[in-house]
């Protein structure tokens, strides 16, 4: 595993969670000097990998686009709990790797959260999203699962629904909840598991449809521009 992958898990299993549980104890609007924390620490695993590679602006700009898709696939159908958003984030981590994945999938929850409302759950947003491109990278990229439609739409399926939903599910627990205890862990996952059905058939479709077809195109542009997770820490 690359010293930048091990930085990422270190970020996302020690650094993020101490960073929410503080947070998550500020008065008023401290949610903003929180998901400022949280997008630095985000950011730190990618620049890192980045020192050495000397990344061109080309390199960067297909990221920005694969953010932009991610933002727009969460905004544009209008389907409550049935969003395009983490098949796109997913396929960023299966194209470019877990950091890649991880930095686009914070970015697409707080810059599309300035079309829904930013909140106290936004920092959770940042993570629970990045996580799941994180997982995609590590699962294709390192563990080189092959990158075949029905195989990323089940991963893609089973990554919402057991992984980003919880995630996600759990900032409610800790948001809201008078306490935190097994009772209301198992409350805040039974209320988001339909949800995250939901979004896991979304998210299952998506790939089927766009998931060869875009990474198809994804793997031209890093051939054409020499791109490569493995030498660019992407």
């Amino acid at each position: 595993m690359k010293k930048s992958d091990k930085l990422l898990l270190a970020v996302f299993l020690v650094l993020i969670p101490v960073t929410l549980f503080i947070g998550g104890k500020l008065p008023g609007k401290g949610y903003y000097i929180t998901g400022i924390a949280v997008i630095t620490e985000l950011c730190a695993p990618f620049f890192a990998s980045f020192e050495k590679s000397k990344p061109q602006a080309r390199e960067l700009a297909v990221l920005a686009v694969m953010c932009a898709l991610a933002v727009a696939g969460r905004i544009v159908i209008p389907i409550p709990h049935f969003k395009a958003v983490f098949a796109l984030i997913m396929l960023t981590g299966i194209s470019f790797g877990a950091n890649a994945g991880f930095i686009v999938g914070a970015a697409a929850a707080f810059l599309s959260n300035f079309f829904y409302g930013q909140g106290a759950y936004m920092p959770w947003q940042m993570m629970a999203y990045g996580a799941g491109g994180m997982i995609a990278g590590f699962a294709f990229c390192n563990f080189k699962f092959p990158k075949k439609p029905w195989i990323m739409a089940v991963f893609g399926f089973f990554a919402t629904v057991f992984w980003i939903g919880p995630l996600l599910d759990c900032s409610h627990m800790f948001l809201a909840m008078p306490e935190i205890s097994l009772a209301s862990l198992a409350a805040s996952l039974a209320s988001g598991f339909p949800v995250n059905i939901s979004q896991g058939v979304c998210t299952a479709i998506t790939m089927l449809v766009f998931g060869k077809p875009l990474i198809e195109k994804l793997d031209r542009i890093k051939l054409k521009y020499g791109i490569s997770e493995a030498e660019n820490g992407l």
